[in-house]
């Protein structure tokens, strides 16, 4: 039985989360708003005790609890946010809690459980990837009687999370739209029941990644679906299947669903560092994400937008990744790939077809006696129109060139690798996978495969999560292509086929024919 509208306000106005969380400040991004024409509030979960929302949930479900409940424990999966939330709030109640997080956790995250929970909190390191943890959890609950303390199917952590919403009224209550955040879809659930029922007016804007896009595929469906995959950047959000009950709050109650690609999200992240001096992590930067795309892409100006920066637990080594990517998110560089002439002079000329613009990256390779193949990014000053019009100069002075800026394998691999080309023409087939970050991951790619067929080309690497990318190529004789996919299925990681991407065959292929 699902709860009517008027339980979850009672809810949300009497849930105890004030004994652990904060009011959390709305702070105006003076520069973004300045930018975008129009006045931009960020709601600030970045200063709840455990950097993130999940706090106020995982307490309200714990306060919901009978005393035999408590006695027993609870239990939870998560490699995040959630897992912090839980294990902080069985301290504070005094109750066990078993934490049950995949052995791809970084070290970092399990680190910040065990100390948040202390003496509360155990955890259970099982299974490479999240829906294996969640498994083992609900094992142990059913085994031991724990209670499942669920990150977002559950009416009481989406009135924990609710809370945001009461907050907002109190101290913007003239917003105009609101942008959330959707992975599990709690957030979304919590805030839109709260705010629609006494502020029907508000525009409520959904924000998902467009590699975990699950409230979207569930709208379309007209009920919740797993998606194949989920990108691993955002990871607060690479949720395969939203939750039931927040899909029933969202579909009656949510207004629109928008994407965003990673570049954007990277540059979400510069935004909310440049206005606050705060480092967002990916999934927390997607409300501003989705205001600087909607905001631009519709005439909307002298309005009240709110967006909530629902977590900053980002590993250090992700910002590496960010800044390569931000400014591709906001349009000042583009990365494309020319044809020059291999002649004394030719690079010279491109130069001066670019107009003075600065060169933020050039890598170049010999391609035979009368072509070289560049991989070259640019500063851009007015987005991507100024592109296409330094496409169309190239274009009419004779060089053959694509743009890049959108192509992933380019963007995570191929810039990295420019120069390699087999010196003879091979049956060469290329893929991408995910390699989940464990001991012996390498080994078992390479016990499955490396030993049947040979590997012509492996490019890794890792941005901070707890999967790695990998970029492989293999010689794989035609009559023998049926045993090799069997061998792809055996392995078990999420991979796709890139061997007809335009990067790989213009830089890497042993083909001369692009």
């Amino acid at each position: 039985m699902t709860l009517p509208a008027n339980e979850y306000l009672k809810r949300i106005l009497l849930a105890p989360v004030y004994d652990v969380a904060v009011n959390s400040e709305l702070t105006k991004l003076v520069t973004l708003s300045a930018a975008l024409g129009n006045d931009i509030y960020l709601k600030r979960e970045d200063q709840q005790p455990v950097k993130s929302f999940k706090l106020r949930g995982a307490y309200n479900k714990l306060c919901s609890l009978t005393e035999q409940q408590l006695q027993a424990g609870v239990v939870a999966a998560s490699a995040g946010n959630h897992a912090q939330g839980v294990a902080y709030s069985a301290k504070i109640k005094k109750v066990q809690a078993t934490i049950v997080m995949p052995e791809t956790t970084p070290d970092i995250k399990i680190d910040a459980v065990r100390r948040f929970g202390g003496e509360y909190a155990h955890v259970v390191l099982h299974g490479t990837s999240f829906d294996q943890a969640k498994d083992e959890a609900l094992r142990l609950s059913e085994v031991n009687g724990y209670t499942m303390v669920a990150p977002f199917d559950d009416e009481d952590v989406i009135a924990g999370q609710g809370t945001i919403g009461r907050e907002l009224l109190e101290q913007l209550p003239d917003l105009d739209i609101l942008f959330i955040a959707v992975g599990g879809g709690g957030l979304a659930a919590g805030i839109s029941v709260f705010l629609k029922q006494l502020k029907p007016d508000l525009k409520i804007i959904a924000v998902e990644s467009d590699q975990s896009a699950c409230l979207q595929a569930a709208l379309i469906a007209g009920q919740p679906v797993p998606l194949p995959s989920v990108g691993i950047f955002a990871d607060g959000v690479a949720v395969k299947t939203i939750g039931s009950e927040p899909f029933r709050l969202c579909q009656q109650y949510v207004d629109e669903v928008i994407t965003v690609t990673t570049d954007e999200i990277c540059a979400a992240i510069k935004d909310i560092f440049d206005d606050t001096r705060v480092i967002a992590e990916p999934a927390g930067a997607l409300s501003v994400a989705g205001i600087r795309k909607y905001l631009q892409q519709h005439s909307i100006e002298g309005k009240k937008i709110g967006g909530i920066l629902c977590g900053a637990n980002i590993n250090f080594h992700t910002l590496r990744y960010v800044s390569e990517r931000c400014e591709l998110g906001e349009q000042k560089e583009a990365v494309f790939a020319v044809k020059i002439p291999e002649r004394t002079g030719a690079f010279k000329q491109f130069c001066e077809l670019l107009g003075g613009r600065t060169i933020t990256e050039f890598n170049y390779r010999y391609a035979s006696d009368g072509e070289a193949h560049i991989f070259v990014g640019i500063k851009l000053r007015f987005g991507k129109e100024e592109y296409r019009q330094i496409e169309h100069v190239l274009t009419q002075s004779g060089y053959a060139c694509f743009d890049l800026s959108e192509n992933e394998m380019a963007k995570l691999h191929v810039r990295y690798m420019v120069g390699g080309r087999p010196p003879s023409l091979i049956s060469e087939h290329i893929f991408s996978f995910e390699f989940p970050e464990y001991p012996g991951a390498l080994m078992k790619f390479l016990e499955t495969l490396g030993e049947n067929w040979n590997i012509t080309l492996f490019h890794y690497r890792n941005h901070g999560a707890a999967e790695g990318l990998v970029l492989a190529g293999f010689e794989i004789p035609t009559n023998a292509r049926q045993e090799f996919d069997q061998h792809l299925q055996k392995l078990g990681y999420q991979y796709s086929e890139q061997t007809d991407n335009p990067a790989y065959q213009f830089f890497l292929s042993g083909s001369a024919s692009t």
